[in-house]
C-alpha cells in the first residue's frame, strides 16, 4: 500500500515506465493484484496510467500475473 510520503512522490513522477517494476510494485498486493485508487489514493489518471504500465510489465514478463 502507498503511504502518505509516497503518495506524494507518486504526483511527482512525470513519466510511469513499464521497465520500473520496482515502482510499479508499490501499486501491487501480494496476490500480484493491482490495488484500486481508493487504496493508492491517486487520481484516476494516475491510475489508468499505472495500470497500463503494470499490465505492459506482465505481457513483457517483467511483473508476474498472479504470484506463487
Amino acid at each position: 500500500m502507498a503511504h502518505q510520503s509516497q503518495r506524494e512522490e507518486i504526483e511527482h513522477k512525470k513519466f510511469i515506465d513499464y521497465k520500473d517494476t520496482q515502482y510499479l510494485g508499490l501499486f501491487t498486493n501480494p496476490n500480484a493484484k493491482i490495488l484500486p485508487r481508493k487504496r493508492t489514493g491517486i487520481t484516476s489518471k494516475r491510475q489508468r496510467e499505472i495500470s497500463q504500465a503494470i499490465k505492459r510489465a506482465r505481457y513483457m514478463a517483467l511483473m508476474p500475473y498472479i504470484a506463487s
